[in-house]
């Protein structure tokens, strides 16, 4: 059965997207069955992972629409891993699914047909708390929290803990924080270590010891449709990552013996 893991944060900017499409990629690097989730209509992850978006014969919404089944609409990425995508057409799908019963647990279901056959399943979440959002956040096991090191975000990190705090009381009591990824890293910078530090201090272990750099190459790469470790496998990035996901199953394999 897949982890099934949500890379969320309602602020916008802290590299969320770059996080799941390159975890994703790291993972499938070291032999993980991968599916990533496309949640966002900006399509994004789907692009950032060699998919052209707009050519989807099937997307994220019609599986949320219940339009398909959700085993028709994952497509094979050159990247290896599996991608269900999304483009502007999951924009309307909230309207659509706001008078259902179960509104919340579509995608949940969903991934009950499939996941046996991944051992990762990555959601890349959009920077604001829809019920697309809380869709992921019910068919989680576990949120990553991506997160740059400034001010603005530590307010933000406060009312998202909260969120998930919320909705592990009332809709999916599996939910768990699984950590906080520490973005756009530089370690010159006097505020970011400060706010580094602060981190430290509140999450203890959930922070992940791996930090993410801020790299031209990371940022150059969505625009090739390829993760960094297809794009400059020698970048700082690259590297970066790719400590990431051996953390994170190294993390879930002491937890799962616990």
């Amino acid at each position: 059965m897949a982890k099934i893991i949500a890379i969320a944060n309602q602020k916008g900017g802290v590299a969320k997207t770059t996080t799941a499409v390159n975890l994703a990629a790291s993972l499938a690097i070291l032999k993980k069955r991968v599916l990533l989730i496309d949640l966002d209509s900006q399509g994004n992850a789907t692009m950032g992972s060699g998919v052209q978006k707009n050519q989807l014969e099937y997307s994220v919404a019609d599986v949320l629409l219940r339009e398909v089944n959700i085993e028709s609409a994952i497509i094979k990425a050159e990247v290896g891993y599996k991608v269900l995508g999304a483009n502007r057409e999951l924009s309307g799908v909230e309207l659509s699914i706001a008078d259902e019963a179960q509104r919340e647990f579509i995608l949940r279901d969903a991934l009950k047909q499939i996941d046996h056959s991944f051992d990762f399943i990555i959601m890349d979440c959009a920077p604001s708390l829809s019920l697309i959002t809380v869709n992921a956040l019910c068919a989680a096991n576990s949120v990553i929290i991506p997160m740059q090191c400034e001010y603005y975000a530590l307010e933000g990190l406060a009312d998202l803990c909260q969120t998930i705090e919320r909705i592990n009381q009332t809709l999916n009591p599996q939910l768990e924080i699984l950590g906080v990824l520490r973005t756009l890293y530089d370690g010159r910078n006097a505020l970011t270590k400060d706010v580094s530090a602060e981190l430290e201090n509140y999450f203890g272990e959930k922070l992940f010891t791996t930090v993410i750099p801020r790299n031209v190459r990371l940022a150059e790469a969505p625009a090739h449709g390829l993760p960094i470790i297809y794009f400059e496998k020698s970048s700082k990035g690259a590297i970066a990552y790719l400590s990431f996901a051996a953390e994170l199953t190294k993390k879930i394999k002491k937890g799962a013996k616990a």
